[in-house]
């Protein structure tokens, strides 16, 4: 359903470098690029604030398709610098409402960042983190969830798809079990928005992070936090100014009552706007056709992989999507990463900083991590591992 001749056409770095760290930064394809550009001339011409009042309805429109994206509203969606400012608005949120004794759950394979905050948190407050175990195939187990369940637990917070692993967690599962039990439920979504489709009402979360750089083929320094409506009564951001907040009178103010709330006034229009057309240009293509090119290179890519002796898949789950994380027999991931650079092969590796829970209990303290994305080429898959062979062999 791709049409991978014209999607590469498209994309300036195709012919330069084969691209398998997707997952890192995708390359972006000439809309995207043009778009930055196109915005940062007209501020060196005209004027930032006259360039940013110039393109209001642009500007505007990337909530609007972020909104169709992943089906909310667009008073719903925050434009943030990064999914981690955007997950941290929602979570340090949430933080003075938490008091010893309470806890929050979250899974094996949670992102190391998030990990860091849950323990910092933990040290201000007494609340408790505990971890759901997986099930036999790797991923979060929904009956653990249930059971570990009581008046406690205050935050259900995952990742949906893990840095490392191929894992996608069953997040929609998760889902039906916070909102059964009036827990709030933060998502981690950094690596599947873009990759896969994304419904919120079907995962059922009530806060959801995500970048523009990764799957979505946007620019860095650009993300959104997606917050349901409710949530807005449950914690307010961490950090306000006069764009999150009206000063009413001397002695008080008043929040926004919107996602905006979790924005600074000071923003990077041409990455918010550059954004949208990211998003704009994921959907022309069909988030749903995007999977199944993804899935369809990621099984051929492991399936090759496999195939070398030397070499050990990593991924889990039943369904393992675009990530495909391997080792190879005494050769350290990071010099995988610099003789696969040589050749004009981007991969990225993942440490034990990353997912600490996860690849302690499987005795790992580093991966290669190649992923995928649409544009990408069976022929490139076959070149990445008569590359790895010689290697492997030198």
């Amino acid at each position: 359903m791709i049409d991978v001749v014209k999607a590469r056409a498209e994309t300036p770095g195709a012919e330069q470098v084969q691209h398998f760290n997707n997952a890192g930064a995708a390359l972006m394809p000439d809309v995207v690029l043009n778009a930055i550009k196109d915005h940062l001339d007209l501020e060196a011409t005209i004027g930032g604030y006259e360039a940013a009042n110039q393109e209001i309805a642009r500007d505007a429109h990337t909530y609007e398709a972020i909104a169709q994206m992943i089906n909310c509203k667009a008073d719903e969606v925050a434009f943030v610098e990064n999914a981690t400012a955007g997950w941290c608005g929602a979570f340090y949120g949430m933080a003075h409402t938490f008091k010893p004794g309470d806890r929050i759950l979250t899974a094996q394979a949670e992102y190391g960042s998030n990990y860091i905050a849950y323990l910092q948190v933990a040290e201000r407050t007494g609340v408790q983190i505990d971890v759901v175990p997986d099930d036999e195939t790797g991923a979060l187990s929904l009956d653990a969830l249930e059971q570990m369940i009581d008046e406690r637990v205050k935050l259900v917070s995952i990742t949906h798809v893990p840095t490392n692993g191929g894992l996608t967690n069953p997040a929609a599962g998760v889902g039906k079990i916070t909102k059964a039990a009036g827990i709030p439920y933060l998502l981690d979504a950094c690596q599947s928005v873009g990759q896969m489709p994304i419904d919120v009402d079907e995962l059922g979360c009530d806060m959801l992070t995500a970048t523009g750089r990764k799957y979505l083929r946007g620019p860095r320094g650009t993300g959104f936090m997606y917050v349901r409506p409710r949530m807005f009564d449950v914690f307010s951001p961490p950090v306000l100014d006069n764009h999150s907040a009206t000063w009413t009178d001397r002695n008080s103010f008043e929040i926004r009552r919107d996602a905006k709330r979790f924005e600074n006034w000071e923003n990077y229009i041409a990455g918010r706007i550059a954004l949208g057309v990211a998003v704009d240009y994921a959907l022309s293509w069909g988030i749903a056709d995007i999977y199944a090119r993804n899935l369809h290179l990621a099984g051929l890519f492991r399936e090759r992989l496999s195939e070398i002796p030397a070499v050990t898949v990593r991924d889990l789950g039943v369904s393992p999507g675009a990530i495909v994380t391997f080792t190879v027999d005494g050769i350290a991931s990071t010099e995988i990463q610099q003789r696969m650079a040589q050749h004009k092969i981007n991969v990225s590796h993942s440490t034990i900083f990353s997912t600490r829970l996860d690849m302690e209990d499987r005795g790992l303290d580093a991966m290669v991590r190649a992923s995928l994305h649409y544009y990408n080429t069976e022929e490139e898959i076959d070149r990445f591992v008569r590359t790895l062979l010689t290697e492997i062999k030198s």
